[in-house]
């Protein structure tokens, strides 16, 4: 489906800036064809873009709360108009099957349509009156955010900032990920059109620009989605001017089966295997380590081939019988492949999944995995350790309730986890796993409420996102107390 190639541009207090620099996106399932260029836009050009923001802060932080809910109303009802087209770039530029990338659309204005309904009353005065005095405690607007989002799911991730930030007030910088960049530069580019300038503006770049994001004094948050390793460097750059942050990081997310699952039950092995590889497994919340109980474990495995080779069907993203289009980017590819290689070379039995329905050569060109299932792996392999972030999924067996904890708990990482079986059974392993969102008897986007707020424990972030506690995090307690004035006894006249 090759198209001509579209051209971004960045925005800087509401002007297109076009740069010397720019870089390519290829269509992962065609490498060879060009989709679209994104800038490269310098320290300087970022510098402008963060004065923007701050200038336009003091304005677009007194501007009342239901003129931004209307721009915004205004915004979403555009992304959508536009949304066959977005889709469709979207899936171009980033592998995913069709109903897959209309699905992150529908995700994402799910959100910023929440979070326009409920901004105003997360944003009320609570009003306290006491001993003849009297306490405001109001929400204000932080200030300069500078959001940082990856491309697995560059919409979403995207929106979950863009609203809350400036609905609560704030102006921002976005700075898309080189492998993502086009379709949510057009949606940036669609809301900010609807706002003062200043208000939302958008870089792409290299290191320099994040560096500047997270350094630049006059930033007062930063939110950022990726990985853990770049988080911490974030979090150096930010620490001589201790800003405000959310991060949402890696997961290697747990799934306990539990001995009293209905292996027969047909929807929930669906579930489980769309857990597993929706989105090629690119996503940070989905499932990506299985623990099952010792005396299930053949019965599981066997339901769970049979599930899965139902449901996966790799082949071109536009066509509608695809589930599973390619990996984004070939190093992630690459990535991937040494895990279930060196799992392979230690023992391990890899069984592949579903079905090709593209041609071997297009097999080949692209990025594409065929989905493997990893039996008898250590447990402490690297494809059971570190986060896979694509088409595979390692199966391990425990002995009992306190078994499975020890390994989901034993993880440097917290995003989300799932427990399936029973359900009471469930809720009473659930409470005891570290996470900062525990399903039940689902996983993944499959559990996804943007109602409830999400983020990790440990090394998989700080901070939430969604729910109204996603509102929230973009603004700053200030108490203003009236108090009825009386002398203190311990004070001398």
């Amino acid at each position: 489906m090759s198209e001509k190639p579209i051209v971004i541009e960045a925005i800087i207090n509401g002007k297109k800036i076009k740069t010397e620099k720019q870089e390519p996106r290829e269509n992962p399932a065609h490498p060879s064809e060009i989709v679209g260029y994104a800038p490269v836009n310098t320290r300087e050009e970022t510098i402008q873009a963060i004065d923007a923001a701050y200038d336009a802060f003091p304005s677009w932080a007194q501007t009342p709360v239901k003129d931004r809910v209307l721009r915004m109303r205004k915004a979403i009802q555009k992304i959508k108009d536009n949304i066959p087209d977005l889709s469709k770039l979207l899936s171009r530029e980033h592998g995913k099957a069709l109903y897959d990338a209309e699905g992150e659309f529908a995700v994402s204005l799910m959100w910023m349509e929440f979070a326009c309904d409920n901004v105003e009353e997360v944003l009320k005065d609570e009003i306290q009156e006491h001993d003849g005095g009297k306490t405001i405690i109001a929400r204000d607007a932080i200030g300069v955010v500078s959001a940082i989002t990856p491309w697995n799911y560059p919409i979403s991730l995207s929106t979950i900032k863009i609203a809350p930030a400036l609905l609560t007030g704030n102006t921002m910088v976005l700075k898309p990920s080189p492998l993502a960049p086009l379709t949510v530069s057009k949606v940036a580019e669609l809301i900010a059109d609807e706002f003062p300038p200043g208000v939302l503006n958008l870089v792409h770049g290299e290191a320099d620009v994040g560096v500047e994001l997270t350094s630049n004094e006059k930033v007062s948050k930063i939110a950022f989605t990726g990985g853990t390793n770049t988080a911490k460097h974030i979090m150096k750059a930010a620490s001589d001017t201790i800003k405000h942050m959310t991060l949402e990081l890696g997961g290697n997310d747990a799934a306990l089966v539990l001995e009293d699952i209905d292996v027969n039950d047909e929807r929930a092995m669906r579930r489980m295997v769309i857990s597993n590889f929706l989105t090629a497994g690119q996503i940070c919340m989905i499932a990506k380590r299985i623990y099952v109980h010792r005396a299930i474990y053949d019965q599981f495995v066997e339901k769970y081939i049979e599930a899965a080779n139902k449901w996966i069907r790799v082949g071109d993203p536009f066509d509608k019988n695809t589930t599973i289009g390619p990996v984004n980017n070939k190093k992630q590819m690459d990535y991937v492949q040494s895990l279930v290689d060196d799992a392979a070379s230690k023992g391990a039995k890899v069984v592949k999944l579903g079905t090709v329905l593209i041609d071997e050569q297009t097999f080949k060109e692209g990025y594409y995995m065929q989905p493997t299932l990893v039996l008898g792996a250590d447990y402490d392999s690297p494809i059971v350790v570190e986060e896979q972030f694509g088409p595979t999924v390692p199966i391990l067996p425990f002995d009992n309730d306190e078994h499975a904890l020890d390994l989901a708990n034993g993880s440097i990482y917290g995003l989300t986890s799932s427990v399936w079986g029973e359900e009471e059974h469930c809720l009473k392993i659930a409470r005891r796993v570290q996470a900062g969102t525990t399903m039940i008897n689902t996983a993944a986007v499959q559990g996804l409420d943007v109602r409830f707020p999400f983020g990790g424990v440990k090394q998989s972030g700080m901070g939430r996102e969604y729910g109204k506690e996603g509102l929230l995090t973009y603004t700053e307690t200030h108490v203003i107390n009236n108090p009825k004035m009386k002398e203190l006894p311990y004070i001398p006249e």
